[in-house]
């Protein structure tokens, strides 16, 4: 259920310091995380040293803190999860969340923080199977969203900031990928080894296959060229990451993925949802009577509620 993540009763023990470790203790209620039962210790910010250590320089220069999210890349192209390309109350709930999270920081830190939306659907649009136009369609209705609901603590950022607008969508992702991807076979050999990669690996091939309906050959030719394509997404994504990194030094560092302890970046759950992998571009918004609200496929959504549009388009369902 969400509208935004339930918040636990959690927080940094009695005379923990503050700065740092007081804005980590704001953003650990929506870490997401594969972990099972993390609690106690773990849900203190001094098990994020890689985190705190980013927060370090700035908290103590009493700068405004950037924290870069990639994520809101498109609309999944399966018509059994979403409603249409374009940004939804899906979108619209979770970059609500987003701009609240950055007000809550802020009374930690005066300085204040924004969320800087690291829009990456033209990165793997080719492996993803969505069209450029629709991307664009959607960045485009992603900053007016933000621009309409009057949330200033957010900013997007996508290849046309990196690359202007002259050159190609095919060009701008052979540069990124030339001069920012990791060799294949060095991201094959960690997906062996290490779990959190395997799991990501997984989670991506999950969702290709999910997304490939129009696909005309067989299961197991399909789920070849699924674990093809997720290779492929994992190299851009991890292009897109150093790429970002290099535009936003010194940023705090969100992942739409669930991340372990000890990761250099910190997943956090945009909304409240039953599957840790779910996202608003991958599903769409029900609403119950009582207000609350959840995460599903079009399909679930479609059976229990019924179809509410928002200036002409459609936005979620309603129950009752």
């Amino acid at each position: 259920m969400l509208t935004s993540p339930a918040r636990p009763r959690t927080g940094p023990p009695a005379g923990h310091p503050a700065g740092g470790a007081a804005v980590l203790a704001e953003l650990l209620p929506y870490r997401r995380t594969l972990d099972t039962g993390h609690t106690g210790h773990g849900d203190f910010p001094d098990a994020f040293p890689a985190q705190l250590q980013q927060l370090a320089a700035p908290v103590a220069a009493g700068e405004p803190l950037v924290l870069t999210l990639p994520g809101f890349p498109c609309k999944s192209p399966n018509p059994a999860k979403v409603l249409g390309h374009l940004p939804d109350e899906g979108e619209r709930l979770a970059l609500r969340f987003l701009d609240a999270l950055c007000a809550r920081i802020e009374a930690v830190h005066p300085p204040g923080a924004r969320v800087v939306i690291c829009s990456d659907g033209h990165v793997f649009s080719d492996l993803i199977r969505v069209p450029d136009r629709d991307i664009d369609a959607y960045a485009d209705a992603l900053r007016a969203m933000i621009h309409d609901e009057g949330l200033t603590r957010l900013d997007v950022f996508d290849l046309r900031e990196v690359y202007g607008r002259r050159l190609s969508h095919d060009a701008k992702r052979a540069l990124v990928h030339a001069h920012h991807a990791p060799a294949l076979e060095a991201l094959r050999s960690l997906t062996r080894s290490d779990e959190p990669t395997r799991r990501l690996y997984q989670g991506i091939t999950r969702f290709l296959f999910e997304d490939s309906a129009s696909f005309t050959g067989t299961r197991s030719a399909l789920q070849r060229d699924c674990r093809r394509r997720a290779y492929g997404v994992m190299q851009r994504s991890r292009a897109w990451g150093d790429l970002v990194g290099a535009h936003h030094p010194g940023a705090f560092r969100l992942s739409i993925h669930p991340q372990p302890r000890g990761s250099a970046k910190f997943g956090i759950r945009l909304l409240d949802a039953p599957d840790v992998w779910m996202t608003p571009w991958h599903s769409c918004v029900l609403e119950h009577r009582d207000g609350r609200r959840e995460l599903l496929h079009r399909t679930d959504a479609e059976r229990r509620g019924r179809l509410v549009r928002r200036q002409g388009r459609p936005s979620h369902f309603v129950t009752g």
